[in-house]
């Protein structure tokens, strides 16, 4: 990389340790198994997804899981010699062009659906809606509290600094915005696994 370039996945997986360093409800989480990516958008449009973790393990940190009477496994992935547990994914620019206030909802959110166990398995909730406490507006508004909470606890926000760009003001700043992009890892039968 140039120094006119901004390693935006260095970055953010730097933001996310301080946050599970700091803030309590976050402190189950080692980002040395969580590798950060990002990915581009195809499209110029403000909707759609932002941000998305995804899970290593199956329910409780299984490595298979019987789906449609057939034996599945997840793509393992390993990153700096190390089996990752987490792929958080940020979709650019989209990400970027959301307030700084959204911004950090919803790395807060993504990182919430860590399991507690931190097993490669995703946080689950009671009833049909196991991901967002049946309602994602009041997830959310938990994430804007989890957000207020971790500023006030002297964080560095020199860390955070660069979410207050939008995609355009950061490559003006700072320079091409680079980083690590990675394919979704994909199940895999295991009859194809060996």
């Amino acid at each position: 990389m140039s120094a006119q370039s901004f390693d935006f996945c260095l970055a953010m997986h730097r933001f996310c340790d301080d946050v599970c360093r700091r803030h309590p409800e976050f402190r189950h989480i080692d980002m040395s198994r969580v590798v950060v990516t990002f990915a581009q958008t195809r499209s110029p449009v403000e909707w759609g997804m932002q941000a998305k973790l995804t899970p290593m393990r199956f329910e409780r940190g299984a490595m298979t899981q019987k789906r449609g009477g057939k034996l599945w496994t997840v793509q393992r992935l390993f990153h700096n010699g190390r089996e990752m547990l987490y792929m958080l994914t940020f979709y650019l620019p989209r990400f970027l062009n959301l307030s700084y206030t959204e911004k950090l909802v919803t790395v807060f959110h993504e990182l919430y659906h860590i399991s507690e166990s931190f097993d490669g398995d995703i946080r689950r909730f009671e009833g049909a809606c196991y991901m967002h406490t049946g309602s994602q507006a009041s997830y959310d508004q938990q994430m804007e509290v989890y957000v207020r909470q971790y500023v006030r606890m002297n964080s560095l926000a020199a860390l955070r600094g660069f979410l207050r760009y939008d995609f355009q003001g950061l490559r003006r700043a700072r320079g091409a915005v680079v980083g690590l992009r990675l394919p979704i890892p994909r199940l895999i039968p295991m009859d194809e696994a060996a």
